[in-house]
């Protein structure tokens, strides 16, 4: 009789060391499981936020590049041009004057410039107002030029000096959370044609 109490007491204690073991290898199961799933969807949920940043960021940029005008002092719409940067003239606040506007990339950003007019007769050296676009912007890190610029007959300038040949920029926005981690980067590409040009 004792051994048989011996043996059911051992099985027991068998049994209860297997029931610990099963739930704790459970447990961590579902903790690891967990955790990946989010890591996963944090990266999924910035990457969205990144990509919808861009967007309106994008949206803001056509709508204001359209916009282009001639300065409250005369200048010509567009002040200057190049891969990653814009400068141009155009009414963003609807109010009488022009602002200058610049867009550009630094770092992992894109960033908007605007300088309101003083004076008589109207002149831009007031200070800069600078407002983020948009972030994670990679256009710098994988070689991507933010602006491409056509003249009136669709064809590519190259040469940056020629803003009064400028009628048709097309953006592209390259947007990665991480890079290092899939997915590969979304590119943003949009385009504007200048309306206000003589």
């Amino acid at each position: 009789m004792n051994n048989n109490t011996d043996l059911r007491r051992g099985i027991t204690l068998l049994e209860t060391m297997v029931s610990i073991t099963v739930f704790t290898l459970a447990i961590l199961a579902i903790i690891s499981s967990v955790r990946y799933f989010y890591r996963t969807n944090t990266y999924a949920i910035e990457q969205a936020s990144a990509v919808t940043s861009a967007q309106k960021g994008v949206e803001s940029m056509v709508k204001t590049i359209r916009e282009a005008a001639y300065a409250s002092n005369g200048a010509y719409p567009i002040v200057s041009m190049a891969a990653n940067d814009l400068t141009f003239y155009a009414d963003i606040d609807e109010d009488p004057y022009v602002e200058r506007v610049r867009y550009y990339v630094s770092g992992m950003s894109l960033f908007r410039d605007v300088t309101n007019p003083a004076g008589d007769p109207p002149t831009y050296g007031a200070v800069e107002t600078t407002s983020l676009v948009s972030e994670t912007v990679r256009n710098l890190e994988q070689g991507v030029a933010l602006f491409e610029y056509h003249d009136m007959n669709g064809g590519l300038i190259s040469n940056y000096a020629r803003v009064a040949d400028m009628r048709y920029v097309v953006m592209n926005i390259v947007v990665n959370v991480d890079p290092n981690r899939l997915p590969n980067q979304l590119i943003l590409r949009s385009t504007a044609a200048l309306r206000n040009l003589k």
